[in-house]
C-alpha cells in the first residue's frame, strides 16, 4: 500500500496543472499528508480557511487523482488536529480490515513469507524475532504486516501496536531532537509490544536514526516484544546500514516475497474483482494477468480502474477496450522511463531531505549534494536536455552541466558507486 507522503508528492505536481500554482501554494503551503486508510487521505492544515477551502474545491480534483495516477478514487479528509508524537497507540489505523491474512493471496512465490508471518501473529514476541520479510515493491509486504497487526488486534485489544515507515521514523526523530522530545520519541517506540517499520532501509546512512533505532531495537528485543521489518532487499544488501544492525536484523528470520506465478495472479484478480463486485469475462482476466506480471499494486490498481470505468458507464469490457485503459500499467522495462519528479523524490529520502530544498535555493552542504545526484540521477536515466532539467530546479543549463560533472568525477574517483546503485534501485522499484 501507498505511503501518505508518496501520495501527496504525486498529486501536487497533478493538481498544479490543473489549478493555477499559485493557488495550489497558497491552499496547500502548510498542509502535510497524514495518513492513508485506503481509499481515505488524510490531510492536516493549521488554517481553518485553508481547511474550509480544500474540502470545498478540492476534493473532486483529489479522487481524480487518485483515478488518473493510481487506479482507484480517493477520498479527502481534512483536519486542523495534528497527533503529536507521542500517541501512546502508534500509527496504526485499526479500521484497515482488507488487509487481513484471509484477503492475503497465498502462492508458491510468498508462501513461506506468509506463514512466518501467521505464526508470529500468533505467537509475537515467542518465535521469528525479529521477521525480516523483504522483496520488490508491490508484491504484499505491507498487506502481512497490517495482517500481523490485525490478528493482533483480536487476540491481544490492549496491545500498543506501532507501525511507521523507515523514513516517518527518520523524520520524527530529527522533528522531536528540534523540539526538544527526544524522551516523548523513544517513549513512543520503546514502550511498543508490537513494532512494525516498513521500507527499513531509508533509514541507512543516517547515523543519528541508525543510533537510535539500535538502541529501540535492543530495548524491545530484550523484553521479548515483536519487531517486524519490511525491505525492498536483504540486510545485507542494504547499502550504508551498519554491521551491528545488519547483524540484529538476521537474528530472526528472513522470509522473501518474489513476484506472483500465473495462478497466483488469476486468483489476486479473481479476489479483487469479488471485493469491488465487478463482473471481468474470463478472457478480460486471463489477459492482465498476463500483461501485468510482476506487481500485486499494479494488478489490483488495474481492477480498480476498470471498475471507474464501469460506473462512469456505456463501457463495455473486451480485451481490446481494457487493454486501451491499462496500457500503462504493464509498461516494459524497456519503455519505462522514470520522471524527474520520481527521481527527485527518492533522492530526497535517500538523503533525508525535503523535495522543495533539492528545488529550491538552499545550500546546505547535504542539500547541494543532493541536488547535484538528482541532476546526474535525472540526467543518466531520462533523455531530458541540460535546460529541462535546469527547469526542474530552477537553474540553468551551465549550472545543470557543473553539478553532473561533480558526480561524475566522484564516480571516476570510486565515490557515490553505492549511492547511485541504491537510489537507482529504489526508483525502478517504482516504476
Amino acid at each position: 500500500m501507498y505511503s501518505a507522503t508518496y501520495l501527496w508528492a504525486k498529486i501536487i505536481p497533478w493538481l498544479e496543472n490543473r489549478l493555477s500554482e499559485p493557488l495550489v501554494s497558497s491552499w496547500f503551503e502548510d498542509a502535510e499528508a497524514m495518513s492513508f486508510d485506503d481509499p481515505v487521505l488524510t490531510l492536516y492544515t493549521p488554517s481553518e480557511f485553508n481547511k474550509d477551502a480544500i474540502e470545498r474545491c478540492c476534493s473532486d480534483y483529489i479522487a481524480e487523482a487518485g483515478r488518473e495516477l493510481f487506479g482507484q478514487e480517493l477520498k479527502l479528509v481534512v483536519t486542523c488536529e495534528k497527533s503529536s508524537a507521542d500517541s501512546p497507540r502508534g500509527d496504526l489505523i485499526d479500521t484497515n480490515q482488507q488487509f487481513t491474512f484471509d484477503t492475503f493471496i497465498v502462492g508458491s512465490s510468498n508462501q513461506f513469507a506468509h506463514a512466518v508471518a501467521l505464526a508470529v501473529s500468533r505467537e509475537p514476541g515467542q518465535i521469528y524475532n525479529p521477521l525480516f520479510i523483504y522483496g520488490p515493491s508491490g508484491l504484499g509486504k505491507t498487506h502481512l504486516l497490517y495482517a500481523i497487526a490485525n490478528e493482533l488486534r483480536k487476540a491481544h485489544p490492549g496491545f500498543n501496536i506501532v507501525y511507521k515507515k523507515g523514513d516517518e521514523f527518520t523524520n520524527e526523530l530529527i522533528t522531536a531532537l528540534q523540539e526538544g522530545k527526544n524522551t516523548e520519541f523513544r517513549n513512543t517506540y520503546r514502550n511498543a509490544d508490537i513494532l512494525l517499520i516498513d521500507d527499513i532501509q531509508f533509514i541507512a546512512g543516517k547515523e543519528r536514526t541508525e543510533e537510535e533505532f539500535f538502541h529501540t531495537f535492543n530495548t524491545l528485543f530484550e523484553q521479548k516484544k515483536q519487531i517486524v521489518l519490511t525491505s525492498d532487499r536483504p540486510p545485507r544488501e542494504i547499502l550504508r546500514l551498519t554491521d551491528r544492525l545488519v547483524t540484529r536484523f538476521e537474528w530472526g528470520m528472513l522470509a522473501d516475497v518474489q513476484p506472483p506465478d500465473y495462478e497466483t495472479r488469476m486468483a489476486i484478480i479473481r479476489n479483487k474483482c469479488r471485493a469491488l463486485a465487478l463482473e471481468l469475462p474470463d478472457d478480460v482476466v486471463d489477459y492482465i494477468a498476463t500483461n501485468i506480471t510482476s506487481n500485486v499494486r499494479q494488478i489490483e490498481g488495474s481492477v480498480r480502474k476498470l471498475q471507474a470505468h464501469v460506473r462512469m458507464g456505456d463501457f463495455q469490457l473486451t480485451v481490446s477496450n481494457v487493454a486501451k485503459v491499462i496500457r500503462d500499467m504493464y509498461t516494459t522495462s524497456s519503455e519505462a522511463m522514470p520522471t524527474p519528479d520520481l527521481i527527485i523524490s527518492q533522492v530526497a529520502l535517500y538523503y533525508g531531505v525535503d523535495e522543495a530544498a533539492i528545488r529550491g535555493k538552499h545550500r546546505g552542504r547535504n542539500v547541494l549534494d543532493a541536488r547535484q545526484m538528482a541532476m546526474y540521477m535525472i540526467r543518466s536515466m531520462t533523455n531530458l536536455s541540460l535546460p529541462d532539467i535546469g527547469k526542474a530546479f530552477d537553474k540553468n543549463h551551465t549550472t545543470v552541466l557543473h553539478s553532473i560533472k561533480q558526480v561524475e568525477e566522484a564516480l571516476a574517483e570510486g565515490k557515490f558507486a553505492d549511492v547511485v546503485r541504491d537510489i537507482t534501485t529504489n526508483i525502478n522499484d517504482k516504476l
